[in-house]
């Protein structure tokens, strides 16, 4: 039990780094939470400091919920409830105790989850989410819509513990996206830089 409560700490603590934040002060000098949305994250990173720098950010935080999971694994072994760790490492990207508890909505930190846990259905969730930001150039649409993806797969076959934890997890992510999700119905949400590149192309 003690060992749970401490991976449980250690992976907030993983999720809590904000990478975001120390790549934009450390290589751009400039903080990204008083740019664009505010937000810790790689579409906040990309549409204010550049795909270089959006893209370092989202390996660093797909990073976190992978290495929270692999270290848990290490130490517990294969268990039934191996997500609570890459939760809790969700938890801390979007509640980081190192900026002030104000983070991102844990996409990627979510997607290192799947990328460990489910690699297949990762793959196409990965598929899934460029196809609709290419044709819509929304990319909260895309993250809903992955998520809700994973959502649906997991409560069909998924099992144990885990099974609830990643449906719960992939719900909070849909729920951090709710300001989104007015201005998707209003028509006022921002268009990606991806988008826009590729309609050049």
């Amino acid at each position: 039990m003690i060992e749970v409560i401490l991976l449980c700490i250690l992976s907030y603590l993983l999720g809590s780094i904000p990478f975001a934040l120390i790549i934009g002060k450390i290589f751009y000098n400039k903080d990204i939470r008083t740019m664009g949305s505010g937000n810790l994250g790689t579409t906040n990173m990309i549409r204010n400091l550049g795909k270089k720098a959006g893209l370092t950010v989202l390996v660093c935080d797909i990073g976190k919920g992978m290495l929270s999971l692999y270290i848990a694994n290490k130490i517990l072994g294969d268990v039934n409830y191996l997500v609570l760790f890459g939760a809790m490492s969700m938890i801390g990207h979007v509640f980081p105790i190192f900026a002030n508890f104000k983070g991102g909505k844990a996409v990627a930190t979510g997607g290192g989850i799947f990328i460990y846990c489910y690699p297949y259905l990762a793959i196409t969730q990965i598929a899934i989410f460029f196809i609709v930001l290419f044709l819509t150039g929304y990319v909260s649409l895309a993250s809903i819509i992955i998520s809700l993806l994973g959502a649906t797969y997991i409560a069909v076959y998924g099992v144990g513990i885990d099974k609830y934890i990643m449906i719960i997890m992939c719900l909070f992510i849909v729920y951090m996206h709710r300001s989104n999700i007015e201005r998707l119905k209003n028509g006022t949400e921002n268009i990606s830089k991806l988008k826009i590149n590729f309609k050049k192309k």
